[in-house]
């Protein structure tokens, strides 16, 4: 029989993929010896059992009523029973931590009967009250589906007729009105009534904990962080504990280190007398932690040695929950803490200082995004505006976008292109798709540890929390803050690192870590202490990769900053877009050339305008291989518009005016040449074949531009790529000429001339016949954006506003493939062109020059794939340059790189 409950002692931290996240750390904690109240999981397989046939298994129920029979044993009560109650929590647990499942059900066991028992074993009436008021108010949102608006407008009217800041304040006589007008908008709202037995509260309770999985918040957020949808989430039941006894009562959240930026220390807040559902959803404003010290000096004590502890058994941040009942600590839940993208860096550098961890593990706990996170621009405060609001800076950054006060209109103006600030009193839920949307989150109330923070701070985004000089007025879609009135659609600045915002759009400046790549900063020597722990782990990673990291570069401008930023040399120069602009008509000029006369004008005169272009590339990277790819795109983009000029020909005649000859000459040409698929027809080698010369003064311009690099003393690297090569009869064609060329231009300049001839795999027939090409290709770049394209059969400018949307939300894929490699079918070709290209030409140089090449996930395909460098554009080269790195570190065995190749490739390619 499949066991589909775990007691807590029956499990650990490495069974987080049956009892989720939430099950195995409480289940650690347990086996370690903590003050953990007792309880079980039930596990992620009974959830994919449910959500596959939409009733729990046979065998749940009967293992359920056995698990809380033990629990009721221990407890020496029953759930619910009406002189002494056992009351437990119902929470959700999936592998990874999702914001976007069900809340947390506390005081499940309480009814009309219990609530007196309870009431009578505490002392405390309002206590047992408000605890009811909790529980119907928790059980009616999150399993009933009622809308929590209503219940908090109910709450609301009656803070405001007794004039109590928060429902701590509110009699007896209040809370049990409250309650049974709860029960009332529950039956009015859904024609069922709230489950008085505590068996059904349970039954219930853990078969929404399922449902939520499927939810829409749920989708959106695994979507957005890309998480299978097959996963599922564990259901975890707790005895409960009450931090709502008193003032020697409290509940709290806390990290071992502080999650926005990484120093050491215990961070995190306190709330006395509250149960720990208030403390994360930010409706009251709670104390900083330490001041538990002063509150109660002895759980405090007990509290910081269970943290270090914590932090030195999982060797990393810490994210905690407690509750303190009657001077009695325990503890509730642990997991490794989300953090910033400064935190991520910091935390990993101090640890490996600390030996906690060593250097290669710290380069597992960071990765590219976090670090595009750390380049991005911050704001420039210098003569600013005056300070709108001041709050807790709970996630870092710089954003600016226009104020909205609700989830659903931050959706609609950010799916209209607008940058937006999404301003709330307390976020919960409910409001992620709003987050998402958003480029800040602004609070009224909460602290570091709110569901604002630690949700914006898992998604990068910045966030500022408890702004308590700042009035947010939902209904009237305004906010006052300093004397100011704000409405909705107003553009603030939003530093998220100073817990600052302004009115208005703030200049932006270069990242303290832009700076450092830009060499602002010795990568080399002393690195300021903003940017140490970025300038450690970087270093770190290069040692350890194995993947080359190039750049995609086309002017000398691009391949001198590409240079700076860690590039070992460019792996696509795109001649055509040196071909653009002003020079775009000699292009035109060669393609219509009425003889050869005319051709050869024009090529003459490109020919000195690509050979400067390249020789400004081949000074920048001197020494350093440039991979020069010929001319790819459709023949269109060098053509003029054919609407356009039909349209300028027609006007002209309907006007009487007689036809421009050149207009006419063109339209006839255009129309001539026109493609209904121009992705698919004239370009690559296929016009560097059927145009005459165009091929040649390329090449040409490329030898030239070796020979006066050489002169000047330069050592340039250069090789030829070949696009779009389908058939290796087009290769040899090419191979032909390109030798033809060179042999001219060395014998005219005394000079060897000899660049590598290549290819660019970008169709599925060069991956299946790589073993024919790669004996006359002296190297491969894979080419992923068309390989995709035609792999796929999807035109990228077509599809991805067209119907992507969709396919993600249907879960056709789970990233878009141009964003990520499709492993299983783009990543098979790869894999099936290195092992063929290699069998055939032991030692062949492999590398990407798609976009993929800087995308993090599809680094460590290629490491896999044994590809020996990517190539990604200028910016993105320190995210590449980290992710290989860390593939070498996390493993993935990758097939056999080009020894000879990876030793000798920059001579091999020196002109």
């Amino acid at each position: 029989m499949t066991e589909y409950v775990y007691d807590f002692t029956e499990g650990d931290r490495g069974m987080a993929d049956l009892l989720g996240n939430k099950g195995a750390n409480l289940a650690e904690m347990t086996r370690l010896g903590l003050p953990v109240p007792r309880g079980f999981t039930i596990t992620t397989e009974a959830c994919r059992v449910f959500l596959s046939t939409g009733r729990p298994p046979p065998e749940l129920e009967g293992q359920l009523a056995e698990h809380l029979a033990a629990l009721e044993r221990a407890a020496g009560k029953r759930l619910g029973q009406a002189d002494d109650p056992l009351l437990v929590s119902v929470r959700s647990g999936a592998r990874v931590s999702m914001p976007g499942m069900m809340e947390t059900i506390l005081d499940v066991g309480l009814n009309d009967h219990s609530v007196l028992g309870l009431a009578a074993m505490s002392g405390r009436e309002q206590f047992a009250w408000d605890s009811y008021r909790r529980l119907v108010q928790m059980f009616g949102t999150t399993v009933m589906g009622v809308d929590s608006a209503l219940f908090e407008e109910t709450l609301a009217r009656i803070r405001e007729q007794h004039h109590v800041p928060d429902d701590s304040r509110l009699d007896v006589c209040d809370l049990v009105r409250i309650v049974e007008t709860f029960k009332d908008l529950i039956a009015e709202r859904t024609g069922r009534r709230f489950p008085h037995p505590a068996s059904e509260q349970l039954r219930q309770a853990v078969l929404a904990v399922f449902t939520s999985w499927n939810g829409e918040r749920a989708r959106v957020y695994r979507r957005r962080e890309h998480i299978p949808d097959d996963l599922g989430t564990a259901a975890t039941v707790q005895t409960m504990v009450f931090g709502n006894l008193g003032r020697d009562s409290g509940s709290g959240v806390a990290f071992t280190r502080d999650p926005a930026t990484g120093a050491a220390g215990m961070y995190g807040d306190y709330l006395p007398g509250a149960q720990g559902e208030d403390v994360v959803s930010g409706v009251r404003n709670t104390l900083p932690v330490q001041e538990l010290a002063a509150l109660d000096p002895v759980s405090f004590a007990q509290l910081r040695q269970y943290m270090d502890r914590l932090e030195g058994h999982y060797r990393d941040l810490c994210d905690i929950e407690f509750t303190i009942e009657r001077g009695t600590l325990w503890m509730l839940q642990t997991r490794v803490g989300k953090r910033t993208a400064q935190a991520a860096f910091t935390l990993a550098s101090d640890m490996a200082d600390e030996g906690l961890i060593t250097s290669r593990q710290a380069l597992t706990r960071v990765d590219g995004e976090q670090l595009a996170q750390l380049m991005f621009p911050r704001f420039d405060t210098t003569g600013t505006a005056d300070v709108l609001v001041r709050g807790v800076p709970a996630s870092p950054g710089a954003a600016v976008g226009a104020v909205v006060f609700d989830s659903a209109e931050a959706v609609r103006r950010a799916d209209a292109g607008e940058k937006v600030v999404l301003v709330r009193n307390e976020t919960t839920a409910a409001d992620l798709p709003g987050m998402i949307a958003a480029q800040a989150v602004l609070t009224a109330r909460g602290g570091k540890t709110s569901h604002a923070a630690v949700v914006a701070r898992g998604m990068g985004t910045v966030c500022v929390c408890g702004a308590e000089d700042m009035i947010v007025d939902a209904r009237a879609r305004c906010l006052v803050a300093a004397g100011s009135t704000v409405g909705e659609g107003s553009v603030v600045s939003v530093d998220g690192s100073e817990g600052v915002v302004r009115l208005g759009a703030l200049p932006l400046v270069e990242s303290d870590v832009m700076r450092h790549f830009d060499g602002a900063v010795p990568r080399d020597g002393a690195a300021r202490e903003s940017v140490r722990p970025v300038h450690r782990l970087m270093r770190e990673a290069d040692a350890a990769r194995r993947l080359r990291v190039r750049a995609n570069a086309d002017t000398p401008q691009d391949a001198a900053r590409a240079r700076r930023y860690g590039a070992e040399g460019i792996g696509l120069c795109r001649t055509e877009h040196m071909l653009l602009g002003d020079r775009r008509r000699l292009v035109e000029a060669v393609i219509f050339a009425r003889n050869d006369a005319e051709r050869g004008a024009a090529l003459g005169a490109l020919l000195p305008l690509q050979r400067a272009d390249l020789t400004g590339i081949l000074e920048a990277m001197d020494g350093l291989p440039v991979t020069i790819r010929l001319l790819d795109p459709p023949l269109h983009e060098f053509l003029p518009d054919l609407t356009e000029l039909a349209v300028r020909v027609a006007l002209r005649d309907a006007a009487g005016d007689s036809p421009d000859a050149q207009d006419t000459a063109l339209l006839a040409a255009v129309t001539r040449m026109h493609e209904e698929n121009p992705m698919l027809g004239l370009r690559g080698v296929r016009l560097g074949l059927v145009v005459p010369g165009l091929l040649a003064m390329q090449v040409r311009a490329i030898a030239e531009a070796v020979a006066e690099r050489r002169r000047a003393g330069g050592s340039p690297c250069a090789e030829i790529m070949v696009p779009l090569v389908a058939a290796v009869e087009e290769l040899r064609l090419v191979a032909d000429e390109v030798a033809r060329v060179l042999a001219a231009v060395s014998a005219e300049s005394g000079m060897d001339i000899a660049c590598p001839v290549g290819t660019m795999i970008e169709l599925p027939r060069a991956a299946l016949t790589a073993g024919e090409l790669a004996r006359d290709a002296e190297f491969f770049s894979f080419g992923t954006n068309d390989l995709t394209q035609t792999t796929w059969g999807f035109s990228r400018d077509d599809v991805e506003g067209a119907f992507f949307p969709a396919y993600l939300e249907r879960g056709v894929f789970q990233a878009s493939p141009f964003e990520t490699i499709d492993r299983d079918g783009v990543g098979r070709l790869v894999r099936i062109a290195v092992a063929e290209g290699r069998a055939a030409r032991p030692g062949l140089e492999i590398g990407v020059c798609g976009e993929h090449g800087g995308d993090p996930a599809s680094v460590r395909f290629f490491h896999e794939a044994g590809l020996d460098y990517v190539s990604c554009s200028p910016f993105r080269v320190p995210v590449a340059r980290l992710e290989a790195g860390r593939a070498a570190v996390l493993g993935g065995a990758p097939a056999p790189a080009a020894e000879s190749a990876r030793d000798s490739g920059s001579a091999r390619s020196a002109g």
